[in-house]
């Protein structure tokens, strides 16, 4: 992942009931206890004489500042049923740091702003090569909890799943890698809200005949998702091949089993390939039944496997979507975005992202505020695609406002 963005993550808070310096100095005093528990995010990397990479635990410190947008109220910022605004992407620190610039760069950054209606948002830059989705939510859930008074329980460092790895990336002249997808190709961003009883008659439909394994409703709704965009990529040819990738978390997968707390990156990425024809074509259940089988199917073997082949011919994790017919979920409806972030003053209003690791066909699964198994999917999309998705009247029948 080191030549990924960092994860830049963020909540939006309803105006809260304590003078702005008393909640920062509560904010930057519970943030340097959080530290002393995950101290790998107040270090940095480095690089031996034979070329690997190690994270320096020097207390170097990470970043916390304190900023004000006059500009802007909470409606500004989450406007409903229309595209983020391109003012979401200011609320983050470390904008465009990739991963290998933990040499230089924190680690880990946070910033508190304050807009004009006295609304907050805690947004978060967290390197990718050090943390996957369940570690960077794991520590923010842990910084609320010592804001509340708690005293929330140490990650898990072990690294010894897998033995010593000999495998070494190497950077000539210690330039570091590029970022894989272009950075500055034109996107559409929206979140599309799909409630509990939405998803429910998505899976209905792709459980529509009797079989031995059920399909989950997050495999349903992501069949739908894939088939609503191949749709929409009218450009694609029929004998064109699509690929759905998904965050896949390792922790259970793999025997012996990681600790659920494992502080570090235990992420892999399954594809799904298939012809745009079939995708696109009416039957839901075809769909969600390819994705389920290689979700089911992606165990402690096929994880080893990558492994292995990693440690044959390392290479930096490519990112992107090259051929335009590609999706990737990432993030998870599972992570304590709301749940487990209460600083003290209530529950998130919103979960947001910044400019990291974006392009066409990047999608991120979060909570639907209201819990209960709803979903909100943050959406990235040619212009010209996310146009004719709105426009498609099968996909939008199970949107909620």
């Amino acid at each position: 992942m080191l030549s990924c963005h960092y994860i830049q993550k963020g909540l939006f808070f309803l105006s809260p009931p304590v003078p702005i310096a008393s909640l920062v100095s509560l904010l930057t005093s519970s943030l340097s206890r959080a530290l002393s528990l995950f101290p790998a995010l107040a270090g940095r990397l480095c690089t031996l004489p034979d070329g690997r990479i190690f994270i320096s635990c020097n207390d170097a410190g990470a970043e916390f500042s304190y900023a004000t947008a006059a500009s802007f109220s909470l409606p500004d910022l989450l406007p409903p049923s229309s595209d983020v605004p391109p003012a979401v992407k200011s609320l983050f620190p470390l904008d465009g740091a990739v991963s290998f610039h933990g040499h230089f760069r924190p680690l880990a950054a946070f910033q508190l702003t304050e807009l004009a209606d006295g609304a907050l948002f805690l947004g978060a830059a967290v390197n990718h090569a050090i943390v996957d989705g369940t570690s960077f939510w794991n520590f923010f859930n842990a910084w609320a909890e010592l804001c509340r008074g708690g005293s929330p329980a140490p990650p898990d460092f072990r690294r010894n799943y897998f033995g010593g790895s000999k495998a070494v990336l190497q950077f000539p002249g210690g330039r570091g890698p590029e970022v894989t997808f272009p950075v500055d190709a034109p996107l559409r961003e929206r979140i599309f809200h799909f409630s509990r009883e939405a998803i429910l008659d998505l899976k209905s439909r792709a459980n529509c005949r009797a079989k031995k394994e059920e399909i989950s409703s997050f495999q349903s709704l992501c069949a739908h998702v894939w088939r609503s965009v191949t749709r929409a990529r009218t450009r694609l040819p029929a004998e064109a091949t699509t690929t759905f990738r998904m965050a896949v978390n390792c922790r259970g997968r793999v025997a012996p089993r990681v600790a659920a707390n494992y502080f570090g990156n235990a992420i892999q990425s399954t594809p799904t390939k298939a012809l745009v024809a079939e995708v696109a074509g009416p039957d839901l259940r075809w769909a969600a039944e390819l994705l389920h089988r290689s979700v089911a199917d992606y165990g402690n073997e096929a994880v080893r496997r990558v492994v292995a082949e990693w440690e044959a011919a390392p290479r930096c994790f490519p990112l992107g979507n090259p051929d335009g017919a590609g999706i990737t979920m990432g993030s998870s409806h599972r992570f304590p975005m709301y749940e487990g972030n209460d600083f003290g003053w209530g529950q998130a209003a919103a979960v947001r992202s910044g400019r990291a690791n974006k392009f066409d066909g990047k999608m991120s699964a979060f909570p639907g505020r209201e819990g209960g198994g709803s979903v909100d999917l943050e959406v990235c999309l040619a212009p010209e695609t996310m146009a004719a998705l709105l426009r498609d009247d099968e996909f939008m029948s199970y949107v909620c406002p």
